[in-house]
């Protein structure tokens, strides 16, 4: 626990450091990259360069300095952090790299401001955090590897399969390696996979397309326009391949509620919304599935949607595409604005709604879903990849 004394001095010290944060973040990535190379496997270096998690490192830090003596109100963000952390399988040997070149990063960027009494207080408060993730993911990497099927650490499986779903994705079927079962997950969640590209280790997450079945497990792909890994998995990789899997992991969940689900899905997205309409379908709940893609072309699952709603009275299946070819027949045309999203919301009490797609697709549905009067707690949404503002 942080002293009085080094809250003090956190608290007083919090605004120029949270002025100063980018240019710590730009900073302590190159300087941990550099001094400690083998770390570099965790870090999705796309992200790196667009900026995406040296953004969300920066809004991390100005978060935790302005919650310092209220670190429930980071609870939400402190699960996430986890949950990522644990499918990239983090030891605490690594927040001992981190936290070393951040104090330094830190020390670089604000010089003589950094005094021996702040230097104190912002280690201090670095090793609080740290201790609690470590604490919470060491209890999350204990409850996996105790389920039936569960497992800590990597695991090997093999490519039972691969299905071209559309022109840009891909689904690889996984099976162990060991021949025994698989945990179950919850459907939303994703895996983490170690893979070698051309001799270099990299680690990715990718979320799981398919239901829970104890046996297998389902990944799809979007192959990405400079996308080394994605690449690499749509070309190279084939069936009877081997590769580590580390246990299901993700808080993009179902929340609890019985109320009608409003699914809205912008191109990959389809991926973990699949497996959640299945699970609120056999609770019994009413769902709207949207999906909005460029065309036809780019549009997967369209056949395992349609099954859905032939199977379930209460499954509305909607796809809208932004610039369809001739022979494509969508539901809508254009983008899902406000007005189109007021009809497509579902009448009844407990509405809820979870949007996974690109960034801009994600902010405008959630502007207009607000400003057709759904609260911002019945409004869920996933990133693929560091956690930014969606605004």
């Amino acid at each position: 626990m942080l002293t009085p004394a080094q809250t003090a001095v956190i608290k007083a010290t919090a605004p120029v450091v949270a002025a100063n944060a980018s240019r710590i973040t730009g900073t302590f990535y190159p300087l941990m990259f550099e001094r400690f190379p083998e770390v570099r496997a965790v870090f999705n270096q796309s992200h790196q360069r667009g900026g995406a998690q040296p953004e969300a490192l920066a809004n991390a830090i100005i978060a935790y300095a302005s919650n310092i003596d209220r670190l429930e109100a980071l609870g939400p963000a402190v699960e996430g952090i986890v949950q990522k952390h644990v499918s990239l399988n983090i030891t605490p040997d690594q927040y001992e790299i981190v936290g070393a070149c951040l104090m330094e990063a830190i020390g670089r960027v604000l010089g003589d401001a950094v005094t021996a009494e702040v230097a104190d207080a912002w280690g201090a408060a670095y090793w609080q955090l740290a201790r609690l993730l470590i604490a919470a993911e060491e209890k999350e990497y204990a409850r996996k590897a105790a389920l039936t099927g569960g497992w800590r650490g990597a695991r090997r499986f093999r490519i039972a399969g691969k299905t071209r779903e559309s022109a840009v994705i891909t689904s690889f079927r996984l099976e162990p390696v060991d021949g025994g079962r698989v945990m179950d997950f919850q459907p939303g969640q994703y895996l983490g996979l170690k893979l070698s590209v051309d001799g270099e280790t990299v680690h990715r997450n990718y979320s799981l397309s398919a239901s829970p079945n104890g046996r297998d497990y389902r990944i799809s792909v979007k192959r990405e326009p400079q996308g080394a890994v994605s690449g690499f998995l749509h070309d190279r990789v084939q069936i009877g391949d081997e590769l580590e899997v580390y246990p299901p992991a993700g808080e993009f969940v179902l929340r609890d509620g019985d109320g009608p689900l409003l699914l809205i899905t912008g191109g990959v997205g389809q991926t973990p919304a699949l497996p959640l309409a299945e699970q609120a379908l056999a609770a019994g709940r009413r769902v709207v599935y949207v999906h909005a893609a460029l065309n036809g072309s780019v549009h997967a699952f369209r056949d395992h949607v349609a099954e859905l709603a032939q199977r379930h009275a209460g499954f509305r299946p909607v796809c809208c595409y932004a610039e369809p070819e001739a022979a494509d027949r969508p539901d809508l045309t254009g983008l899902l604005d406000r007005d189109r999203l007021a009809a497509l919301l579902p009448e009844g009490e407990g509405v809820a709604a979870y949007v996974v797609g690109p960034k801009p697709f994600m902010a405008a549905v959630i502007a207009a879903l607000t400003a057709l009067g759904l609260p911002s707690s019945a409004i869920h949404h996933e990133f693929f990849g560091p956690k930014e503002a969606v605004a």
